[in-house]
């Protein structure tokens, strides 16, 4: 029996607005001969994830745009097939930048073995960039401190999810969470062991953390921006902090969208707005993976995905990924 082509997802003309089908294609590879240095993985994971709406721009940003008519790429775990690589056995599972494909042959340099007693799928999520981004995120550009009150936006996504839960084990006080519908703030509250959540869509956003958090908030970890960021910056205390991880809500406007109209409140609080990159932060990774097996032990520290099967169906999981659909980390399946 036959082996089938391995198949890629290519980007094939650049989103106006909500990207749709017909901007992609999915097709056979052309996967090329094994070099000296170089690997052979065939994937069993990939990520889809907000950031790479950004990158099917032309426009300039902190990554290279994607390729019209090539393969995009992406964090993805899979098994070597092939190795002429020291360090590499066929069989050892390995980390890379190479997902929207089935098979991929890279630079061992590019790669990370990771531990296979671990589903593969943590290491995209909980384990990998995800769970790194909201440990940087909250320790390094927001400085939580034991007591602080803590507001994280998309709560019961990928990093959301974990920045709630990584807050308490660092000794917030409270932390309240924003979700997109009932089912979700109920999984953030009851499962994730966040304090309070709201559903954003209920109801104003300003109202609804005045509720939750009536004395203010010490921290906002902003995975949404628009009418969240403005929310935050009203109710945040004397020397608050603000970290810029995301802005979902505005990655498909066609047009600029108007800022917080009360930046003037930074002034009064003497609060702080800073962005970041999760790649800035790598030598935190140490740092993060002994602390994370501890909160993994422990239960502090919950993963949930949401998984979706065959290539042929990862620009729906990405799709899902912009409309909100996933709880926790959105997980394509090879």
């Amino acid at each position: 029996m036959s082996t089938p082509t391995p198949r890629e997802v290519r980007l094939v003309s650049r989103p106006v607005g909500w990207p749709t089908h017909a901007d992609f294609e999915v097709v056979e590879s052309c996967v090329p001969e094994v070099g000296d240095g170089q690997i052979r993985v065939r994937n069993t994971v990939m990520s889809v994830d907000p950031y790479m709406r950004g990158r099917m721009s032309a426009a300039k940003s902190y990554a290279d745009p994607y390729v019209i008519g090539e393969a995009m790429t992406g964090g993805a775990v899979g098994v070597v097939e092939e190795s002429r690589a020291d360090g590499f056995a066929v069989g050892d599972h390995v980390l890379h930048g190479l997902g929207w494909r089935e098979v991929a042959v890279l630079d061992a340099a590019s790669a990370r073995r990771v531990d296979a007693a671990a589903p593969d799928s943590a290491y995209l999520g909980v384990l990998g960039m995800t769970g790194l981004t909201a440990y940087a995120g909250l320790t390094r550009i927001a400085a939580l401190q034991p007591g602080d009150v803590v507001f994280v936006s998309g709560a019961a996504g990928a990093v959301g999810s974990a920045v709630g839960q990584i807050a308490k084990a660092l000794g917030a006080s409270r932390v309240i969470g924003s979700a997109g519908s009932p089912e979700k703030v109920r999984h953030v509250v009851e499962d994730l062991g966040f304090d309070a959540a709201f559903d954003y869509k209920a109801a104003p956003v300003s109202g609804q953390l005045r509720e939750a958090a009536p004395d203010g908030i010490d921290v906002y970890f902003d995975n949404v921006g628009g009418e969240h960021l403005e929310a935050a910056i009203g109710s945040l205390r004397l020397a608050g902090r603000i970290a810029v991880c995301g802005m979902i809500s505005v990655y498909n406007d066609t047009e600029a969208a108007p800022g917080p109209r009360n930046l003037a409140r930074l002034i009064q609080t003497r609060g702080c707005i800073r962005g970041f990159l999760v790649g800035d932060h790598y030598d935190l990774a140490g740092e993060y993976a002994k602390r994370a097996a501890g909160w993994l032990a422990s239960g502090e520290l919950q993963s949930r995905e949401t998984f979706v099967d065959g290539i042929a169906h990862a620009v729906d999981a990405f799709l899902g990924v912009l409309r909100g659909e996933n709880t926790g980390k959105m997980i394509v399946r090879l």
